[in-house]
């Protein structure tokens, strides 16, 4: 678990479960994925996120902003899949419901996340990846100091080429560079 001053980045609980499959499903959250999930997809992508934190020692956690709401999306590190080009590599990944956009909860639970990552785990890179499109995840990422590697951008494969969320950029920090303030 992790604490910031407004968040508490936690385990996931059963009653997470039916808010995480409404934020999947909501088009307008996953305007910048190639799809939405229904609630058997949600519900098996939380299984195959807690299992990636027992294997690993990290992984995507719950966000809850007390007071606020007992979950307000998620957020974490993840192990980039081997087909990915960067692979292997360490992303971060957020996504959070949309009544909490725009309160800078994504970058406070993304710095967090990563000083983790930096510290406790010792990583010495972590990247961030997202559609060409989706400027708003971009903005999060140079807000933690996060550099664009242009020559790392690439054809998601899991993504159709002719789907327009099909070609990703790519967002590198390193540890020497410092945790994020």
């Amino acid at each position: 678990m992790l604490r910031t001053h407004r968040l508490i980045l936690r385990p996931w609980r059963e009653e997470d479960l039916p808010l995480v499959a409404e934020i999947t499903a909501d088009p307008e959250v996953m305007r910048f994925f190639h799809l939405t999930r229904t609630r058997a997809q949600s519900d098996a992508w939380v299984a195959r996120t807690q299992a990636h934190l027992q294997a690993h020692g990290f992984g995507l956690w719950a966000v809850e902003a007390p007071a606020v709401s007992p979950f307000i999306g998620f957020v974490g590190l993840s192990t980039v899949p081997d087909s990915l080009p960067c692979a292997p590599a360490v992303e971060a990944v957020w996504t959070l419901g949309r009544d909490y956009w725009q309160k800078g909860y994504c970058t406070e639970a993304a710095k967090a996340i990563i000083t983790d990552g930096f510290t406790r785990l010792g990583l010495a890179e972590i990247v961030a990846m997202t559609a060409q499109a989706n400027t708003p995840s971009q903005a999060v990422m140079r807000k933690l100091g996060m550099i664009r590697d242009m020559s790392g951008d690439f054809g998601h494969p899991f993504v159709p080429a002719s789907h327009p969320m099909h070609d990703h950029v790519l967002y590198r920090l390193n540890r020497a560079d410092g945790v994020p303030s």
